[in-house]
C-alpha cells in the first residue's frame, strides 16, 4: 500500500521560496515515477513537475520551467518540489502522485496514488 505525505506549504509573500516533500511509506519509493500537481479554487488539478524513477528525467509545466525544480532522494524516500520567486497565481493545494509506470505523464489520470494535498497560499 503506496501512502504519500505532502509538507512544506504555507502562507508567503511573492517572491519567497518554498520546498515541498512527499514523503512515502510502504513501499520503495524508487519504484515509482512520481509528479507534482497542483490546483487552485474553481481549477482543475494541473500537471506541475514530474521525475522518473532514476531521476535521470524530470519534466516541466512549461509555465513554470526555470521557477520549479523536482528532485528526489532515495534513502530518505522522499520527494521534493523546490519553489522559487512564488507569484500570487501559484497559490493553490499541492498534491503528490505516484505511479508504477516507468513513463512519465503530465496526465493525473495516468497516476493511481495520491498525498492528501499541502496549502500554498502566496500573498502579494
Amino acid at each position: 500500500q503506496v501512502q504519500l505525505v505532502e509538507s512544506g506549504g504555507g502562507v508567503v509573500q511573492a517572491g519567497a521560496s518554498l520546498r515541498l516533500s512527499c514523503a512515502a511509506s510502504g513501499v520503495t519509493l524508487s519504484s515509482y515515477t512520481m509528479a507534482w500537481f497542483r490546483q487552485a479554487p474553481g481549477n482543475e488539478r494541473e500537471f506541475v513537475a514530474g521525475i522518473s524513477k532514476s531521476g535521470g528525467t524530470t519534466d516541466y509545466a512549461d509555465s513554470l520551467k526555470g521557477r520549479f525544480t523536482v528532485s528526489r532522494d532515495t534513502a530518505k524516500n522522499t520527494a521534493y518540489l523546490h519553489m522559487n520567486n512564488l507569484k500570487p497565481e501559484d497559490t493553490a493545494v499541492y498534491y503528490c502522485a505516484a505511479t508504477a509506470n516507468s513513463l512519465l505523464y503530465r496526465s493525473k489520470w495516468n497516476y493511481g496514488y495520491w498525498g492528501q494535498g499541502t496549502q500554498v497560499t502566496v500573498s502579494s
